[in-house]
């Protein structure tokens, strides 16, 4: 490209300057000829009143006068009756050679004296080659010039497109961070823009792919160790028939509950799926969820119970909820101590769900960032409170850290039949 822009250039500027420089130069050639051509005519008309004067007052013509006051001329003076012409001038050059290096002039004068100049034209030769030297020197450093600025905007025009293709190649091989530059020329910069836009976007689209793989991963761990609860009891009561029939629905029913939950997590993922609230009774709610992970805390030697308001409706949707409430009591059970509880608290406005250990608490420094993703104090994924409080805002709700030590953690959600932006904090 770059080549074609100089070798185009180029071609242009010649082609200018020869529809300019050729005519000028035949401009100037023409204006000297002209030229010398009327200021010898007008010698001739001088020289032709002077020897009408010389004849008149001094009988004759005085040629040392011509030779002094005209050095380059070369004159023939022929008096009136006379048939024998006078040489005059101080150029000695015979007018009989009719040598092509001259030009001449002659004019009859009131008195009757032809007169007839020559001069040499190699003055105006050299005024002419010299007028045709500055043409071509103008003309060649137009061209140099020109090619000069080609050669810039080429490379003003050429590296923004290496640049962006650079670009495009890194966003090929998966480097999705925008790279920022603009070049100061509207197309250009318009295509830049888009690359940036395109790199947000796949960048956007890598971390949410990311994102759900992580968060499957972690909210599938759950109910599959509930799942595996459930078949380890069925095992266990292998002869007792009601048993086997009773653990076998419950480990139906958690299958179930991993199919919506990769559902939940891929509407998420994709923004496809918009969380429907709707009114939930929250103490049947709790109660099932209790009862399926309390077999996982007596095996721990732990006790996880359910106290506080009964009767409690909330706008929510039923998976969400259940989802926030297990990484709240798996974290419970993994990094706290003690006896869990679930207290639910009747807010007016809001139904408060909360979950409390007699662990440790929360280090004083990870208060603040304790729902940043990938932050934990005790060598945990750091991920669970980060995705719970996103599907507790995603749906109208809130989740908060109440007290640290002992830790409380609390969901805050619209009372059933409430608008869903009436979910207040503690009341």
């Amino acid at each position: 490209m770059r080549r074609r822009m100089l070798f185009s250039t180029l071609v242009v500027t010649v082609i200018a300057v020869l529809l300019l420089g050729l005519p000028l130069g035949a401009l100037v050639y023409r204006s000297a000829y002209e030229e010398a051509g009327r200021a010898l005519q007008q010698d001739a008309d001088v020289i032709a009143a002077d020897a009408d004067a010389q004849l008149q007052n001094e009988g004759g013509i005085d040629v040392p006068h011509f030779a002094q006051v005209y050095p380059d001329l070369a004159i023939r003076l022929t008096p009136p009756g006379s048939a024998d012409p006078v040489r005059a001038g101080g150029w000695d050059h015979s007018p009989d050679t009719g040598s092509r290096a001259v030009m001449n002039a002659e004019t009859v004068s009131s008195g009757g004296v032809r007169v007839e100049v020559w001069r040499s034209t190699r003055p105006i030769q050299e005024s002419v080659f010299n007028a045709w030297l500055g043409i071509a020197s103008l003309s060649l450093l137009a061209i140099g010039v020109a090619v000069g600025l080609a050669i810039l905007q080429a490379r003003r025009l050429t590296l923004p497109l290496v640049d962006l293709a650079a670009t495009a190649e890194r966003l090929g091989s998966g480097v999705a961070t925008p790279w920022g530059h603009r070049y100061g020329i509207p197309e250009a910069d318009r295509v830049a823009e888009v690359l940036d836009r395109s790199a947000e976007r796949i960048a956007g689209l890598i971390a949410t792919e990311r994102h759900f793989a992580t968060d499957a991963s972690h909210q599938l761990r759950t109910p599959l160790t509930a799942l595996t609860m459930r078949l380890e009891e069925i095992i266990a009561e292998a002869d007792d028939p009601a048993v086997v029939r009773e653990e076998g629905e419950a480990a139906l029913q958690q299958a179930e509950r991993l199919t919506q939950t990769v559902e939940s997590l891929l509407g998420r993922a994709r923004k496809s799926q918009n969380p429907e609230v709707e009114p939930v009774s929250v103490d049947r709610l709790l109660e099932r969820f209790v009862g399926e992970w309390a077999p996982m805390f007596r095996q721990n030697g732990r006790v996880l119970r359910l106290t506080g308001a009964k009767g409690m409706t909330a706008m929510t949707v039923p998976m969400d909820l259940t989802q926030i409430m297990a990484v709240l009591v798996e974290n419970a059970a993994v990094h706290g101590r003690g006896t869990v509880t679930v207290n639910v608290v009747d807010g007016g406005h809001s139904v408060r769900i909360e979950v409390g250990d007699e662990g440790e608490g929360v280090p004083e420094h990870l208060v603040g960032k304790i729902f940043d993703r990938e932050v934990s104090g005790a060598g945990g994924t750091g991920l669970g409170l980060a995705l719970a409080r996103h599907i507790a805002e995603s749906e109208g709700a809130r989740l908060e850290l109440v007290q640290a030590n002992p830790p409380t953690f609390a969901v805050f959600l619209p009372v059933g039949g409430e608008g869903l932006d009436k979910a207040t904090g503690p009341v």
